[in-house]
């Protein structure tokens, strides 16, 4: 065989690898309004940056008639590029070749660029469209996936792992993604459930659809798997390219610094947004947005437990995630999702060593019997846990109420929390002023003639004596009361102070969190 022929055998398998599963059913992967797993990728990383890797692997089943049903690359694409000039693992489930169907080469190809990932500290991105595991191959395919797991275990904490939803993805495929820090899906063309609709109707007699199982909007808004939701594949990967920007490469690096502002711009709405009237609401999204530079904030469950926002911006050019109670849900208090979406978000920037800004406006926990019978003792713990084990540096921001436990799990100063600022506004005590004048002058309030008008003195005396802000400014709780308007300055300020911040957590294998 000459030298030409070999080139032109090695441009045929190359050629015939691109196409996947074929024409016919790249049509029918485009008619469904979906993209192949090759087009993700060139949509996803830099132009021109993918490498291919064991784009000539085949699987070596036999059984069933498989022999006689190869595909070059099996049904994934793995490789690496770069997003931004940084580098990025990639694996890209194929639909076109068995349905995206997980066997042992699929679970070898995605666990060896796990492998490199982890090695060379960079991301892994996992582009999921898959039937699940291939049945032909049994018990093997089970282990693959089992395979998977373990890495996903493994990289959580060491480099970040997004998973994008592209199609269906059901039973032990969905497991995966779970492991993964986020978890993207595309609206009306993604799906995950453990088990399907017909499962489901056979063995609970439900009828559903797909997408009121498991589609985007539910794992978006009520179970919470789905941290971002988009309209279109090609919105799905561009924000998963936005959300890198704000993240390091590993572990053992900082996130990127990018000046975009001013640091010493101040903004004077600041002053006037909180109402006269301490239960009227307002968008915590109206004081991050004016604070953050270039007035960006990318929001995380945006959909989900909304009484409580996290998401990314930056301040001064440094990388930061935000908490922030919500005034305009549910007055922002702290129920069992927003507990346990704070804490996970905390968590995750603590492993990835990015600065936690805390915005507080708390009334408590939300009482009830559905709350206590769920559990909200053991969520609220989470957010509480994930707050007192981060080391990287926090700061907290009180902008109206801090009342009770909540106080204290909100990134208080006494859970290490480095910087801790109130707005003239903020009112910090054990509960809030009504409620502390009916329980401590109830007896007094019934034998008052004008109980209205002797309740209203009392509340006033109490939040001038033990709510105000300058109580906890007193014993060292509050670092400063600030005008509302320099916040972003002295955030910023405070975030170079702590450039260097080290904290450590005890000497032990791990510690308990209560899951």
């Amino acid at each position: 065989m000459n030298k030409q022929t070999n080139l032109q055998k090695l441009h045929d398998l190359k050629a015939k690898s691109r196409l996947g599963g074929g024409e016919e059913r790249i049509k029918a992967q485009h008619a469904k309004g979906r993209l192949t797993a090759r087009e993700r990728i060139e949509l996803l990383v830099d132009k021109g940056s993918f490498r291919e890797m064991d784009a000539f692997v085949q699987h070596r089943t036999h059984d069933f008639g498989l022999d006689k049903q190869k595909f070059i690359s099996d049904s994934v694409i793995t490789g690496w590029g770069t997003i931004e000039g940084r580098l990025v693992y990639v694996f890209s489930q194929d639909f076109t070749v068995f349905g995206g169907s997980l066997g042992e080469v699929h679970a070898e190809k995605i666990c060896k660029i796990m492998d490199m990932a982890m090695k060379s500290g960079a991301p892994v991105i996992g582009l999921n469209d898959s039937g699940g595991a291939r049945i032909q191959e049994g018990v093997v395919a089970l282990a693959g996936y089992a395979d998977i797991f373990l890495r996903n275990t493994m990289a959580s904490g060491v480099v970040p792992q997004i998973s994008a939803i592209m199609g269906p993805c059901a039973g032990g495929a969905v497991y995966s993604p779970a492991l993964t820090d986020f978890i993207f899906m595309t609206r009306n063309t993604s799906y995950m459930f453990v088990t399907g609709p017909d499962v489901v109707k056979a063995v609970t007699h439900e009828e559903v659809t797909q997408e009121e199982l498991g589609g985007a909007s539910v794992h978006s808004e009520k179970s919470g798997v789905c941290h971002v939701a988009a309209d279109s594949e090609a919105d799905t990967l561009f924000l998963i390219r936005k959300m890198l920007s704000y993240l390091p490469q590993n572990n053992m690096e900082d996130p990127p610094f990018l000046i975009t502002d001013d640091p010493l711009r101040m903004d004077e709405t600041l002053d006037s947004i909180i109402p006269d009237d301490a239960n009227k609401p307002y968008d915590i999204k109206d004081v991050i947005r004016p604070i953050m530079d270039g007035g960006q904030f990318f929001e995380i469950h945006e959909n989900y437990a909304q009484n409580i926002v996290v998401g990314f911006a930056r301040l001064g050019g440094h990388s930061v995630g935000i908490v922030a109670n919500q005034p305009a849900v549910l007055a922002g208090v702290l129920d069992i999702d927003a507990s346990e979406k704070g804490a996970r978000f905390v968590r995750f920037c603590d492993s990835f060593n990015l600065p936690i800004i805390t915005f507080e406006d708390v009334p408590g926990f939300l009482p009830g019997t559905n709350q206590e019978h769920h559990g909200i003792i053991r969520s609220g713990a989470k957010l509480l846990y994930a707050y007192c084990e981060a080391t990287v540096p926090k700061l907290t921001v009180v902008t109206r109420k801090a009342y009770g436990g909540a106080y204290c799990v909100m990134s208080s100063k006494h859970i290490r929390s480095d910087i801790n600022l109130a707005w003239p506004t903020a009112e910090i005590a054990v509960m809030g002023p009504d409620g502390a004048v009916n329980i401590i002058f109830r007896k007094e309030l019934e034998k008052a003639k004008d109980p209205v008008a002797r309740k209203a003195e009392l509340v006033a005396d109490y939040r001038e004596k033990f709510a105000s802000p300058y109580v906890a400014a007193e014993r060292g709780y509050i670092d400063d009361v600030i005008e509302p308007k320099e916040t972003r300055p002295r955030l910023i300020n405070a975030l170079e102070m702590l450039s260097n911040k080290r904290d450590t957590n005890p000497a032990k294998k791990h510690g308990n969190i209560p899951l």
